[in-house]
């Protein structure tokens, strides 16, 4: 009888072994090169995407060539989140509109209040100017033109330590450039 429940009990973890199989590695991987102190110049960053046996090499857009445009307007979050509030989806509708009659590349700058560790914000940071940019592809315009950073809690528009200081912080920031 146990040499039974043991052969059940091998049959069933080969069995799961080969229906989940191995762990995969991440579908991105970022890694950044920093600028000498002190230099003009932008750090180098290369986003490397692996997908099923080809890796995509392309380098990030640099922050410094993207400039505001008054066509465009940020959009804001709610504290601690990142979806996409009713009245900013009309931000961005009106957006979106601009930007399909304008050849621009777009830059979406994810941006936090200053509260919570710098890890985090620039975590957070991130899936707001991701939330953006996936809302932007949703109304059409190609997901090549949109490129996001994060900038955590280190650009902040305002630098008072109250409710409406930080809900000006807590945003995404587009800037554009003309394609050329």
């Amino acid at each position: 009888m146990t040499t039974s429940i043991r052969a059940t009990t091998i049959f069933a973890i080969v069995l799961t072994t080969v229906l989940v199989g191995c762990a995969r590695r991440p579908a991105v991987t970022s890694m950044a090169t920093p600028a000498p102190v002190g230099s003009p110049v932008a750090p180098t960053v290369v986003v490397i995407e692996e997908q099923r046996d080809k890796i995509i090499v392309a380098e990030r857009p640099e922050p410094a060539a993207f400039s505001d445009n008054r066509n465009v307007k940020p959009i804001y979050f709610d504290f601690d989140r990142y979806d996409i509030r009713p009245t900013d989806a009309q931000v961005l509708e009106v957006d979106a509109a601009w930007l399909k009659t304008n050849d621009m590349l777009i830059l979406v700058e994810g941006q936090c209040d200053e509260r919570g560790t710098a890890e985090y914000n620039l975590a957070l940071g991130d899936r707001r100017a991701q939330a953006a940019k996936n809302y932007l592809v949703a109304l059409g315009i190609p997901a090549g033109r949109i490129g996001t950073v994060s900038y955590g809690k280190e650009r902040p528009v305002c630098t008072e330590h109250s409710e409406d200081c930080w809900a000006a912080n807590r945003r995404a920031h587009l800037v554009v450039k003309p394609r050329g």
